[in-house]
C-alpha cells in the first residue's frame, strides 16, 4: 500500500482521476442501463396518457369537448412545472436519488389510482351509449378520485424527470477527462431514449388501449412503472449519490438582497468571501453588479471567529454569486429554446391536416391521425444514432484529427432547421388547401384529399433533425455551464421552456383567430381547415423562427465562450 500511494502521489494531475476511475466501484458507464432503462420505462406512461385522455375523458367521464380539454390543459401545466419544482427540492434538500426514489413511488401510485378508476365502478359513472342524451357527469367525489391520481402521477413523473438526466451525469463526473465527448454522447442516448419510449407509448400503448380496453391498456401503464421502479433500483448498488450540502433557493435570494444592501459598495476582487475548500477565490467579471453581494466590508463586523459569514443575508460566498450569475446568464439562451419549442406545440393543427390526407401504409393498413407525430420522434433517434455513429467519425477522419461541433454550433442549426420545418409546413399545407378547393371541398373539412401524407414527411424529417441538434447540446450546454450543486435545475430548464412555449403558443392563436376574423371574413385557424388558412399561420411561425435564429446569434455572442470552447483551445494550445 506504501508503494502504490507513493506511486499514485507521484503520479501527473490529470491521470490520477483515470486511476481512481479504475479502482472505483460506484459510478460509471455500467450503471447508465440502470438509470436510462428506467427512465424510458417511465416515460412512456405519461405520453400514453396524455395522448388518449380526452377520450377517456368523454367517453367514461361524459364530459365535452371544451370541459375535457381545459382539464388536460391543466394537467399538462401541472406536468410541465412540477419537473422544476422536483430539481429545486432535489438541489436543495433531499439530493437527486431520493427525489428519483420519491417520484418513482407517486407514479406508481398515481398509476394505480387511474387504473382503478377503470376496475371500480363506483369510482367513475355510469355507462351509457354515444348516442345517449342524458348520460349521468361525474359526481364531485368521482371526478376528485380522478384527479388525485392524475395529480400524484404528474408529481411523482415530475420528481423523477427533474433528476434523472443529472443524475446520470453524476455517475460520468469522474470520467469526463476521458474525452469531451462522453458526456454529449451520454445526453445524446438520453434524448434517443425519450423520443423512443415517447414513440412506444403513442403508438403501440395507444394501440393496447383502443383495441384492448381501458382496464388492460392502463393495467400495462401499472405494469410499466413497476417495472422501471425495479430497473432502478436494481442498480442502486452502484450509484454514486452526491450529498446535498446547502439550501439553493435560500442560497440565491441571498444574493439578490445582499447584492441590494451592497449595491453603494466599490467592488474589489481583493476582499470576497469564499467558503473553505471552494475552487472558486474570485467572482468572475460578468454581472458585475451580484460581486458585491460577496465582498467583505469590514472583518470583524462581517465574519465571526471561525470565519464564517455573520449575515449571510449581507456577505455570501462566491460560490453563491456565481449560481446565481450562471442562473441569470442562460436565460437568454434559455428564451430562444422556448421560441423554438412553440414549432413543437402544434401538435393539434397537424391532426386536423392529417385527418384529411391519404394515410394509407399498404393496401389494408391506414394509419390514425394522432399517430403521425411519431414520425418526428423516429427522426430524432434517428438523427442522433448518425450523427453519433457516423458524423462525427466522419468528420474526424476527414479532418484527420478527433473532430468536435461545439455546443452552441449545434444549438444554433437546430434553430435554423427548426425554421426550415415551419417552412416546408406552410409550403404543404399551401398546396393541401389548393387541392382541397380545386375538388370542391370548400364547405367540406372532412373530405379526403387526394394529397399523400408523404408530402408532410419532409416537415416532421426537419422538425426531428432539428430537436436532435438543438436539443441534444441545450441539455450538454445546461449540465456542463451551470455548477454541479444546480446539476438537476440545469435539466429541468429543457422542460420548463416547453411549458412556456404552451403558454405562448396558445397567446399567438389566440391573438391571430382575432385579429383575422375579423369583419366577417374567415379566420386564419378556422375549424372548416379548408376555408382557413393555416398555411399563413405556418409563415408566421416561420417569420418568428427566422427572428429567433438571429436572437440566437446575438446571444450567442454575448455569452462567449462555453466550457467544450474553452477547454478545445486549451488543448490545442498544449498540443502547440
Amino acid at each position: 500500500m506504501e508503494n502504490y500511494s507513493d506511486e499514485k502521489e507521484n503520479m501527473p494531475e490529470e491521470q490520477k482521476p483515470l486511476l481512481s476511475t479504475s479502482v472505483s466501484s460506484k459510478g460509471g458507464i455500467k450503471t447508465l442501463p440502470f438509470i436510462i432503462g428506467s427512465f424510458g420505462l417511465m416515460n412512456m406512461v405519461p405520453v400514453a396518457l396524455a395522448a388518449n385522455m380526452i377520450v377517456y375523458l368523454m367517453k367514461e367521464y361524459h364530459m365535452d369537448m371544451a370541459s375535457g380539454t381545459n382539464f388536460i390543459y391543466i394537467w399538462s401545466a401541472l406536468s410541465n412545472f412540477a419537473p422544476v419544482i422536483g430539481a429545486f427540492m432535489a438541489d436543495s434538500f433531499v439530493g437527486r436519488f431520493q427525489m428519483i426514489g420519491i417520484g418513482c413511488f407517486l407514479s406508481l401510485v398515481g398509476t394505480v389510482l387511474v387504473w382503478l378508476s377503470t376496475m371500480i365502478l363506483q369510482v367513475r359513472p355510469p355507462w351509457c351509449s354515444e348516442s345517449s342524451e342524458s348520460c349521468s357527469p361525474a359526481t364531485a367525489s368521482q371526478f376528485a378520485f380522478l384527479c388525485i391520481g392524475l395529480s400524484v402521477f404528474a408529481i411523482g413523473s415530475g420528481g423523477v424527470a427533474s433528476s434523472t438526466l443529472a443524475f446520470g451525469a453524476d455517475q460520468l463526473n469522474e470520467l469526463e477527462n476521458k474525452g469531451s465527448t462522453l458526456m454529449e454522447s451520454y445526453v445524446s442516448m438520453y434524448l434517443a431514449m425519450t423520443s423512443f419510449s415517447m414513440f412506444v407509448g403513442i403508438t403501440c400503448l395507444i394501440y393496447i388501449q383502443d383495441n384492448f380496453g381501458w382496464k388492460v391498456g392502463y393495467g400495462v401503464l401499472v405494469a410499466l412503472v413497476l417495472f422501471a421502479v425495479l430497473v432502478f433500483f436494481l442498480g442502486s448498488a452502484w450509484y454514486v449519490r452526491p450529498n446535498v450540502k446547502k439550501n439553493l433557493i435560500t442560497g440565491l435570494f441571498q444574493v439578490m438582497v445582499a447584492s441590494c444592501r451592497n449595491r453603494h459598495l466599490q467592488s474589489s476582487l481583493e476582499n470576497a468571501y469564499y467558503s473553505k475548500g471552494s475552487i472558486l477565490s474570485h467572482p468572475s467579471e460578468k454581472l458585475r453588479f451580484l460581486n458585491k453581494a460577496c465582498i467583505i466590508q469590514d472583518p470583524q463586523r462581517d465574519l465571526a471567529t471561525d470565519g464564517t459569514a455573520i449575515n449571510p443575508w449581507r456577505l455570501c460566498t462566491v460560490d453563491q454569486v456565481e449560481e446565481l450569475k450562471a442562473l441569470l446568464k442562460v436565460m437568454p439562451i434559455w428564451l430562444t429554446r422556448m421560441i423554438m419549442s412553440i414549432n413543437l406545440t402544434q401538435a393539434s393543427f397537424v391532426v386536423i391536416q392529417a385527418t384529411t390526407l391519404d394515410r394509407h401504409i399498404g393496401p389494408n393498413f391506414e394509419s390514425p391521425a394522432a399517430s403521425i407525430g411519431s414520425l418526428g420522434l423516429v427522426f430524432v433517434v434517428v438523427w442522433v444514432v448518425l450523427y453519433d455513429r457516423i458524423v462525427l467519425p466522419l468528420a474526424s477522419r476527414i479532418s484527420g484529427k478527433p473532430f468536435y461541433f461545439s455546443m452552441k454550433s449545434r444549438m444554433g442549426c437546430g434553430i435554423f432547421v427548426s425554421f426550415l420545418s415551419m417552412v416546408a409546413m406552410a409550403v404543404a399545407e399551401g398546396i393541401r388547401r389548393r387541392e382541397a378547393i380545386e375538388e370542391g371541398f370548400s364547405d367540406e373539412p372532412d373530405a379526403d384529399v387526394p394529397m399523400s401524407i408523404l408530402w408532410v414527411l419532409p416537415t416532421y424529417a426537419l422538425t426531428g433533425i432539428a430537436e436532435g441538434m438543438n436539443g441534444v447540446a441545450l441539455n450538454e450546454f445546461y449540465i456542463s455551464e451551470f455548477p454541479k450543486s444546480m446539476s438537476s435545475i440545469a435539466s429541468s430548464l429543457y422542460v420548463l421552456s416547453m411549458a412556456f412555449a404552451n403558454l405562448l403558443s396558445s397567446l399567438i392563436m389566440s391573438v391571430i383567430n382575432r385579429l383575422t376574423a375579423r369583419d366577417g371574413e374567415e379566420s386564419w385557424i378556422s375549424s372548416n381547415i379548408n376555408k382557413g388558412h393555416y398555411d399563413y399561420f405556418y409563415w408566421v411561425l416561420s417569420g418568428l423562427s427566422m427572428a429567433n435564429f438571429l436572437l440566437f446569434l446575438v446571444f450567442s455572442k454575448a455569452y462567449g465562450p462555453c466550457k467544450d470552447q474553452i477547454q478545445a483551445t486549451e488543448e490545442e494550445d498544449i498540443k502547440l
